[in-house]
């Protein structure tokens, strides 16, 4: 019977935890006009700041595991909230490519936030970024950008955590 007292003291604990961290997956719960220190309040690091062509400025708040996550915020030239949304979505994603070659490095930036990963280009020279994203699908979106910083191309590729035979994944 003691056995099974300890199961019930510990069940509601486990159970707030397990909310808890799937409240971190939900739309967090901003509201329009609430200042910069309000949105960090909700959010928490900022992690990219971005002047917006408008005026104001978007906010950038990378979050989830292995960065599946980035939140931006609008602010207005006052510095209020006038709107956010996940920027790592397939809608996004397809936006981007239908832009096509040519979009400058600070556009990307600008729509996708900061890359979960960044390496060299290889022998065509220039940086291939990516990002990993909510999906049932074992990808992640890449972007190559020319010395220059523009996209020379972007797509789908396989996310090599989810490669078996890759010996550099997690274990």
């Amino acid at each position: 019977m003691d056995e099974h007292r300890g199961w019930t003291r510990l069940a509601p604990v486990v159970l707030a935890a397990w909310l808890g961290g799937c409240a971190l997956f939900g739309p967090p719960p901003l509201t329009a006009g609430m200042s910069e220190t309000e949105v960090r309040a909700v959010l928490g690091r900022l992690t990219a700041r971005y002047a917006l062509p408008q005026g104001g400025q978007r906010l950038e708040f990378a979050r989830g595991p292995m960065g599946k996550e980035t939140w931006m915020v609008d602010l207005d030239a006052a510095g209020r909230a006038t709107t956010w949304h996940q920027a790592l979505n397939e809608r996004a994603f397809f936006d981007l490519q239908l832009r096509g070659p040519g979009v400058p490095r600070d556009e990307v930036l600008l729509t996708l936030g900061t890359p979960g990963e960044r390496r060299h280009g290889g022998w065509a020279g220039g940086q291939l970024w990516s990002w990993r994203y909510p999906t049932n699908d074992c990808l992640w979106f890449q972007v190559t950008l020319n010395d220059d910083g523009r996209l020379r191309d972007a797509g789908y590729n396989i996310d090599p955590i989810c490669d078996a035979g890759d010996k550099a994944g997690p274990k």
